[in-house]
């Protein structure tokens, strides 16, 4: 009895003396600052304005998350291939930027629910003839690499057994490739796709239909051990869904039928 009070002593001495862990989200709040990862070549979601100022969906949800922090929004941009990264090496706190929660990617990061759902359109060089993901077969296509579609687009044109898919680091790499017959055609998000036809920055291509693939849920991330941010981020993501918040963003940037976030047959 007297080893198991002692020892129970030197265990409350040393909780006594050894300073608190903060967590990320004590981190943040003190800081006073939220670094968001954001795409900026990425429109509707992610661009700059005339005046080069950030701008789009994901620009105004991490603006929104900062404000429900108390804190102000730091937007860093981070092209697709960068966003891990940039958290992994300490350069964002979290990723407001688009990204697919794969399995893959939880290995790495810790993902929340759904934030935003995109639906994949086939967009096509007016030229080449395609006008549907079929006539895409045996064509030359690309898309922004590491992205849900890119693997998507890659691994089907393995598939296939014919034509060639191209990686590209942007967007806006891959609308203009195809603007230039570089590329016969691209799988992208319908909301991407639309955005890119109607800035007339790249003549010549049309969106021609629909992609057969999944929907693309995305999520926010952030360290895979911070459990006390990721459960702020999910309730926050529920928050903005409740309050209207989500459907007025998503008027705002894209217009249209408002996605649904819930996963058929998983949860509502």
């Amino acid at each position: 009895m007297k080893t198991s009070v002692l020892a129970f002593g030197l265990v409350a001495a040393t909780a006594l003396t050894s300073p608190a862990h903060a967590d990320k989200l004590d981190d943040i709040i003190g800081s006073g600052t939220l670094r968001c990862a954001v795409v900026l070549d990425f429109p509707p979601m992610g661009s700059r304005d005339e005046n080069n100022n950030p701008i789009g969906f994901d620009v105004d949800y991490c603006n929104d998350l900062a404000k429900a922090l108390g804190v102000t929004a730091e937007i860093v941009e981070t092209p697709f291939p960068e966003r891990i990264p940039a958290l992994m090496s300490g350069r964002v706190d979290v990723g407001v930027a688009s990204t697919s929660d794969t399995l893959e990617r939880a290995k790495t990061v810790g993902m929340t629910i759904p934030y935003f759902a995109f639906e994949m359109a086939v967009t096509a060089n007016e030229k080449t003839g395609i006008k549907s993901f079929e006539d895409m077969k045996g064509k030359v296509v690309g898309a922004t690499a590491g992205t849900f579609e890119a693997i998507a687009l890659e691994k089907q044109v393995k598939e296939w057994g014919a034509g060639e898919f191209r990686p590209y680091q942007t967007q806006a790499d891959v609308f203009l490739a195809l603007s230039q017959g570089q590329i016969d055609a691209t799988v992208s998000t319908s909301t991407v796709a639309q955005a890119n036809v109607k800035t007339g920055k790249f003549p010549g291509i049309a969106v021609v239909g629909k992609a057969p693939f999944d929907t693309d849920y995305v999520a926010l991330f952030t360290n895979r051990e911070e459990y006390g941010l990721i459960n702020y981020l999910n309730l926050f993501i529920n928050q903005q869904v409740r309050t209207g918040r989500y459907a007025e963003l998503y008027e705002k940037w894209v217009g249209g039928e408002l996605p649904s976030l819930a996963v058929n047959g998983v949860y509502r």
